[in-house]
């Protein structure tokens, strides 16, 4: 695989990582604001966005798989990065929802 490949791909995850992190960011102000539902779509619509970014990912992983040789770059290790860091936050922001639902059930 070329360079430019991998480097396109390892933008393409750093892009929807980058937007999966956000939208679970909006979530959070949602939740904050008590807005569950809104919440809950910003989520799925992060989850969307990871999904994007896993899907690229996998296309370079399947290359590897079928013996191509794949030259990591620094790009890629930073792509990497943002992708489970980006997941992580969605995560901790799917953990929130559900705190963020108790205490205003006990209001």
């Amino acid at each position: 695989m070329e360079s430019s490949e991998i480097q396109q791909i390892a933008f393409q995850i750093i892009l929807s990582s980058a937007n999966g992190k956000t939208l679970a960011h909006d979530a959070i102000q949602l939740m904050k604001a008590d807005k569950f539902e809104e919440a809950e779509r910003k989520l799925e619509e992060s989850n969307d966005a990871f999904i994007e970014a896993h899907n690229a990912q996998t296309e370079l992983l399947q290359s590897y798989a079928g013996g191509e040789e794949i030259v990591m770059e620094i790009i890629m290790v930073h792509a990497q990065d943002h992708l489970m860091t980006g997941m992580s936050y969605r995560d901790m922001a799917l953990e929130l929802l559900d705190v963020y639902k108790r205490l205003a059930n006990r209001d």
